[in-house]
């Protein structure tokens, strides 16, 4: 199997696990309902989110509008590398880590462009895929489903902590999806492991200029008669 074809494999299936974990739980859950797993160590706690990964918000239809926008555009800078990469000798890994990036952001945008058409609210209600009176908004300003939660550690900061004195801690807060998992994954492998084939292509981008300027000097060095 070819390094192309393992590539799109991998984006296949992390769209595929993405999608049919958020369709159930938008056809099963109310807003803010939630199933302990693993004592309070595990939750399944769906909430819904405007904005980027672990539910973090970015500003009113206009901001959405916006970061729908900017995750196209970087799916498409995304699949143009990929399509580099694959024609390249390079490892494995490295192509795995940018597919599993590019499949989290396009599980994300699949929510905020289709979700608001296909599904009615979870409001108060299990919502309804396709359902009669149509969708809860328009194309692009869905929202994205969230639902993995993991308080594993609560308790109060110390009251001489700086700022969050006494207030309440969790970690970890965020609840996120299997797409926020995949670009986080990805990501953080980059960084770990193939950190050392971007340091080594900037060294053979720099060294031929290095070599022209000492042609240059040498060149412009007066000859001996």
């Amino acid at each position: 199997m070819s390094n192309k074809t393992k590539s799109i494999l991998i984006i296949f299936l992390v769209l595929l696990a993405d999608q049919i974990l958020k369709i159930f739980i938008k056809t099963h859950f109310m807003l803010g309902e939630e199933v302990v797993i693993a004592k309070n160590w595990f939750i399944i706690h769906f909430i819904e989110n405007n904005g980027m990964a672990f539910g973090m918000e970015f500003g009113n239809s206009i901001g959405k509008y916006f970061l729908s926008i900017f995750r196209m555009a970087a799916i498409g800078a995304l699949v143009w590398y990929l399509t580099k990469l694959w024609k390249k000798d390079v490892p494995f890994g490295l192509i795995a880590c940018f597919s599993l990036i590019l499949a989290g952001a396009a599980g994300n945008l699949i929510d905020s462009a289709f979700y608001g058409l296909i599904f009615n609210e979870s409001h108060g209600q299990v919502a309804t895929l396709f359902p009669a009176g149509g969708g809860y908004t328009t194309f692009l300003l869905g929202r994205v489903v969230d639902m993995f939660y993991f308080p594993l550690i609560e308790g109060h900061f110390p009251t001489w902590f700086p700022l969050w004195g006494g207030q309440e801690f969790i970690f970890f807060r965020p609840v996120f999806n299997v797409a926020d998992s995949s670009i986080s994954v990805g990501i953080v492998a980059i960084f770990l492991f193939y950190r050392s084939y971007f340091d080594d292509k900037k060294e053979a981008a720099v060294a031929p200029t290095a070599v022209d300027e000492v042609s240059e000097k040498t060149s412009d060095e007066p000859v001996e008669q």
